[in-house]
């Protein structure tokens, strides 16, 4: 696993490109991968970085520059409290649909979304339909669950509430996966997702959390 775009492979093309938000991840994803069973060589997984803009400018170079076939986004989420019984701290989901919140007009109860304000975030070229607040796209697996894109993590309970009913699909959030898919979808790139749940949304205290899990399930799911 490397800190940065490994030089062996610029230039080249690849069949998958992982990709993981923080080294914090991957160091763990790489422990739990090591633990399976008949593991084999741990895969290269890059960094996207924290939160949307890094993800988006990294994975659009690393898209220019590796040239993969598809790409997978792994790390962790916070389920929203309503699906915390479906989906507990300690699985994982792959996911279908990611939805953005954040870019538009307004805070809080105030908030107007971009596409509420009758703007696309890309127009896309030719015969592409527009990139709207919502990306969905086909993964390796069967799932119909939602994700949700956020800018900032809910501080609290009332946070993860409002974003719930804003978009009542969505099963938990994370801070990066719209990014990478846009890149994705503007790049002609095949995505897939997989967040393990690590706590629920809103819920600030670590001590309810459950990292290692998360982290776990997501390995189980991607490469069980």
């Amino acid at each position: 696993m490397s800190n940065g775009l490994d030089s062996s492979i610029q230039g080249s093309s690849l069949e998958q490109l992982i990709l993981v938000p923080t080294d914090f991840e991957r160091q763990k994803l790489l422990a739990a991968y090591q633990r399976l069973p008949n593991s084999a060589e741990p895969p290269t997984i890059e960094l996207c970085g924290f939160g949307p803009i890094a993800a988006a400018a990294t994975t659009t170079r690393l898209l220019l520059t590796l040239q993969p076939s598809r790409l997978l986004l792994l790390g962790i989420a916070g389920v929203y409290s309503k699906f915390a019984s479906q989906h507990p701290i300690g699985t994982a989901l792959r996911f279908c649909t990611v939805h953005c919140d954040g870019i538009g007009a307004g805070s809080g109860d105030d908030f107007k979304s971009a596409a509420t304000l009758g703007w696309h975030q890309w127009p896309r070229e030719q015969s592409a339909p527009p990139i709207g607040d919502s990306i969905s796209f086909d993964p390796v697996g069967p799932t119909t669950a939602e994700l949700l894109t956020v800018c900032s993590a809910a501080g609290n309970p009332e946070d993860a509430s409002r974003r719930s009913a804003a978009f009542p699909a969505a099963v938990a959030e994370d801070m990066e996966a719209y990014s990478v898919a846009a890149a994705c979808q503007i790049s002609g790139v095949p995505c897939d997702i997989v967040r393990g749940i690590s706590n629920v949304a809103g819920d600030r205290d670590k001590a309810n959390w459950d990292i290692d899990a998360a982290v776990e399930a997501v390995v189980s799911l991607t490469f069980g």
